[in-house]
C-alpha cells in the first residue's frame, strides 16, 4: 500500500509538472494576437530570371543560384539585363526560397509606376537549395563567400548605366540577415559595396539552437568584428526588425543588434511598434506582411538621392530615413530641413486667440481656413507641456511656433513643427515640451479649408507633467496574481503616464486591466493604451473603447541593459471627465511562458538527462540484485537535481580560466549552453532547476506511456501469435 500511494503521488507531482510545461508551450505558441497583416499581391505573372554566372563559380558552388524578379512588361524589358535601376539583394534564412522577394519586388514596382519610373529598384535573389543552416553551421560560411560573388556579378550588369551603381543594398531574412553581416568578416571585403542592411527576424545576439561548433563559431566571429571594427563600418546603416510575440521561431530579444552601443548607424525595432503596422508578425509572415513591405518600400524610396538615382551615401540621412519609417512617423513626407520657416497670410478676421489652458475644436460641415493662436508666455510659469491630437485632420503640416508677430493675435512669421507630430492608430498627436521653445511667443494651429465631406476634431491642451505622472510598483514575480497593484486616474486631461518601477526582467509578465468608465453618456473617441519600453523600441499599442474593461499582456522581449536606469511607462491616451482604474497583477501562465520562450531548446535536454540518470538506475539495480526495476521507479530514484547542476557549475566556473578553455577546445567541446544563456540575463541555477523539474515530468509520464503501449501491442501481439 504504502509502494502504491507513493507511485500515485509521484504521478500527481509529475503530472503538475507535465501541465505548467503544457502551459507556458500554449502560451509561446497559441496565446498571443490574431494576425493582422494584410497580405500582399502581385498583380501580374511574378517571374524569375535565373542569371548566368562564371563557369569557375558555378563549378564551385552547383546548388547555389542568382535571380532577378520581374513582372509583366517590366520582366520582358529586362530579359536582355540591361538594367538601369537600384540594385537590392533578398538573402533567404533557414530552409527559404528566393521567391520570398516577390512581395517586397511587387510592391516596389508598383511604388516606381506611381512616380512615372523616375527611378526604380531591381530585385535580386539568391537560391540557398534551402539549406538548414539554422541547424548546421558548416554552410554559412559558403553561403557568405557565394554572395559576395553575386554582388560583383550584379555591379557588372550596371557598367554601362550613366550612373551606375558601385553598392548593394541587401534585406535578409532570418539567417540571411547573419549572413549579409558576415560579408563584411571576409578577407578583402570592401565595406562600400553595401550601402544599408535591412535584416527580418535575425538572430544576431546567438543562435536559437546551438546544435554544432561551427555556427557558434560563425556568430562570434561576426559579433566580435562588428564590435571591433565600428569605426570602419560607421558607412554601412544596418536596421534589424524583429517579428514581436507571434515569430515563436525567433524571439525578438534575439533581433536586437549586439553591435548597437558600439555602432552608431545601427537600429533595432518589433513589428508592433512599426508605424502604420503595430501588427506582432510570425516568422515568415514578416515577409510578405503588407504593412511592414510597404514601410521597407517606402524607406527605400525615400533613400534614394534624386541627383544620383542611387541610395544616398550619407549614414546620417539613411539612419533619419529608417527611423522616420519604422520608428516615429510624423505623418508627413520625409524631410531634410525640420526647421522651415513659414510666412503666414490671411486677415484679422482668421485668426482666433486662444487663452484657455484646453480647447476642443470640431470644424463645421463646411469649415473655413482658420488660425488658432496660442500665447506661451501666459501658460509657461504654470505648465511644462503642451499636447495636441486630431482625429481625421489629414493636412500634413498643421503646428507651428511663431518667431514674429505684428500683436497677440496674429502671426507673421513661424517655424514648422509637424515633425513633433506622432503617428498613433486613432489619430495624430503633438507633445511639446515648453523650456525646449523658449524663442517661441505662441503656438499656431493651422486648420485648412475643408471640403464638406468629413468633419475632423482637435483637442489641445497645456499641462504640467507632475499631475499626469504616476510611479507604480509591480507585483512580485512570485506573488502568482494573488497581490495586484491599483491605480484610479480620475481623467482631467488627454495624456497620462504610469511608471511601472522595478519591470526590468524577462521573467517578468503582467495582466494590465483598464476600467473606464465616464459621467456623461456620449460618443467619445477611442482611447489608445501603450506600453513603451524605452531600451528597445518594441511597443505595443492597444486600442479601447469607451467605456470598456480592457486587458493588455505586459512581457519584454529583452531586459534592461545594466547601465541603463529608464523605466518602462504605461501611456494612456484618455478621454477628459472619465475615470480609469488600472489594474496590475502577475501573470503565473505568462511567466512559464517566459521560460519556455527563452530557454525551451533546453528543455530537450533536460529530458534526456533524467532518462540517462533513469536508465544509470535501472542497470545499478540490475548489477547489484539481478532484477531490473520499472522505468518510473527507477527515475524516481535517480532523477535528482544536485547529480547534473553541480557538474554543470564546476565546468563553468573551470572556464574562466585559460588553460581549462584550451584543454575544452582540444578535446573538441561545445560551448555549454548556460554561458549563452547566463549572458542574456538567465537566473541560473533557479531556472536550471525548474527545467530540470520539468524535464523530470516529461520523462516521468513518457515512461510511463511507452510501456503502457509496449504492454498493450505486446497483449495484441500474443492473441495474434495464439
Amino acid at each position: 500500500r504504502n509502494k502504491t500511494r507513493m507511485k500515485l503521488a509521484a504521478s500527481i507531482f509529475y503530472g503538475i509538472l507535465l501541465s505548467f510545461v503544457t502551459i507556458g508551450i500554449r502560451d509561446v505558441l497559441f496565446v498571443y494576437e490574431d494576425n493582422k497583416c494584410s497580405m500582399t499581391y502581385m498583380y501580374e505573372y511574378p517571374e524569375y530570371q535565373k542569371l548566368k554566372l562564371p563557369r569557375k563559380l558555378s563549378r564551385r558552388y552547383p546548388s547555389y543560384g542568382l535571380y532577378l524578379y520581374g513582372e509583366g512588361v517590366y520582366a520582358e524589358e529586362n530579359k536582355n539585363l540591361k538594367l538601369e535601376g537600384i540594385p537590392v539583394l533578398f538573402l533567404p534564412g533557414n530552409a527559404g526560397s528566393y521567391k520570398q522577394v516577390r512581395s517586397l519586388g511587387s510592391v516596389a514596382l508598383r511604388k516606381a509606376e506611381d512616380i512615372d519610373e523616375k527611378f526604380h529598384f531591381n530585385f535580386f535573389s539568391i537560391d540557398f537549395n534551402e539549406e538548414l543552416v539554422a541547424l548546421y553551421g558548416g554552410s554559412l560560411q559558403r553561403q557568405t563567400k557565394f554572395v559576395h560573388e553575386c554582388i560583383k556579378v550584379i555591379l557588372k550588369l550596371y557598367k554601362d548605366q550613366e550612373y551606375a551603381p558601385n553598392s548593394v543594398a541587401i534585406v535578409g531574412h532570418s539567417m540571411g540577415g547573419l549572413v549579409a553581416r558576415a560579408l563584411l568578416t571576409l578577407p578583402g571585403f570592401k565595406p562600400e559595396l553595401i550601402s544599408l542592411i535591412i535584416t527580418q527576424a535575425t538572430p544576431h545576439i546567438a543562435p536559437v539552437l546551438t546544435l554544432d561548433s561551427y555556427l557558434i563559431d560563425f556568430y562570434i566571429s561576426v559579433n566580435d568584428y562588428w564590435i571591433e571594427k565600428a569605426q570602419a563600418l560607421r558607412n554601412v546603416t544596418v536596421l534589424s526588425v524583429g517579428g514581436g510575440f507571434r515569430d515563436y521561431q525567433v524571439r525578438s530579444g534575439l533581433t536586437v543588434l549586439p553591435s548597437l552601443h558600439f555602432h552608431n548607424n545601427t537600429l533595432s525595432v518589433v513589428t508592433s511598434s512599426v508605424p502604420r503596422a503595430w501588427a506582432s508578425t510570425d516568422h515568415l509572415c514578416i515577409v510578405w506582411c503588407k504593412e511592414i513591405v510597404l514601410a521597407t518600400v517606402r524607406a527605400f524610396f525615400d533613400l534614394v538621392d534624386t541627383n544620383t538615382k542611387q541610395i544616398n551615401g550619407d549614414p546620417e540621412r539613411k539612419k533619419a530615413v529608417l527611423y522616420h519609417h519604422f520608428i516615429r512617423h510624423p505623418v508627413k513626407v520625409f524631410e531634410d530641413g525640420v526647421d522651415e520657416v513659414v510666412t503666414f497670410a490671411g486677415g484679422s478676421s482668421k485668426w482666433t486667440k486662444v487663452k484657455a489652458a484646453r480647447w476642443t475644436y470640431i470644424s463645421p460641415e463646411e469649415p473655413r481656413a482658420k488660425h488658432f493662436i496660442f500665447p506661451l508666455s501666459s501658460h509657461r510659469k504654470t505648465y511644462s507641456h503642451f499636447y495636441c491630437q486630431s482625429d481625421k485632420l489629414d493636412t500634413a503640416s498643421w503646428l507651428y511656433g511663431c518667431i514674429t508677430s505684428s500683436n497677440q493675435s496674429i502671426c507673421l512669421e513661424g517655424v514648422d513643427l509637424s515633425w513633433k507630430v506622432e503617428l498613433l492608430p486613432t489619430f495624430k498627436t503633438a507633445t511639446l515640451k515648453l523650456e525646449d521653445y523658449a524663442s517661441l511667443s505662441h503656438i499656431v494651429i493651422l486648420v485648412p479649408k475643408g471640403n464638406g465631406e468629413k468633419q475632423y476634431r482637435l483637442d489641445c491642451e497645456f499641462f504640467k507633467e507632475d499631475s499626469r505622472r504616476l510611479i507604480v510598483p509591480v507585483t512580485h514575480v512570485f506573488s502568482f496574481g494573488i497581490s495586484a497593484s491599483k491605480v484610479v486616474l480620475n481623467s482631467s486631461g488627454l495624456v497620462h503616464s504610469l511608471q511601472l518601477q522595478d519591470f526590468n526582467q524577462i521573467y517578468q509578465a503582467f495582466k494590465i486591466h483598464i476600467d473606464s468608465h465616464c459621467r456623461l453618456q456620449k460618443e467619445r473617441k477611442p482611447n489608445v493604451y501603450r506600453v513603451h519600453v524605452p531600451w528597445l523600441h518594441e511597443d505595443s499599442i492597444t486600442v479601447a473603447s469607451v467605456p470598456s474593461s480592457t486587458e493588455i499582456s505586459a512581457k519584454l522581449h529583452a531586459a534592461r541593459p545594466e547601465n541603463d536606469s529608464t523605466v518602462l511607462e504605461l501611456q494612456l491616451y484618455t478621454s477628459p471627465d472619465c475615470q480609469y482604474k488600472v489594474t496590475i497583477q502577475t501573470s503565473f501562465f505568462q511567466v512559464l511562458g517566459q521560460v519556455i520562450r527563452f530557454h525551451g531548446a533546453c528543455l530537450p535536454v533536460y529530458v534526456v538527462a533524467n532518462i540517462l540518470l533513469a536508465y544509470g538506475g535501472q542497470l545499478y539495480t540490475l548489477l547489484s540484485t539481478g532484477h531490473c526495476i520499472q522505468f518510473d521507479e527507477a527515475l524516481d530514484a535517480a532523477a535528482k537535481p544536485y547529480k547534473v547542476d553541480p557538474i554543470v557549475n564546476i565546468i563553468r566556473f573551470l572556464l574562466r580560466f585559460n588553460w581549462f578553455k584550451v584543454v575544452w577546445a582540444v578535446l573538441f567541446l561545445p560551448e555549454l549552453d548556460i554561458l549563452i544563456l547566463t549572458a542574456q540575463g538567465t537566473w541560473y541555477p533557479l531556472v536550471s532547476l525548474l527545467l530540470f523539474l520539468f524535464g523530470t515530468g516529461i520523462a516521468y509520464w513518457s515512461g510511463i506511456v511507452f510501456c503502457s503501449s509496449l504492454e498493450l501491442l505486446s497483449s495484441l501481439w500474443s492473441f495474434f501469435q495464439r
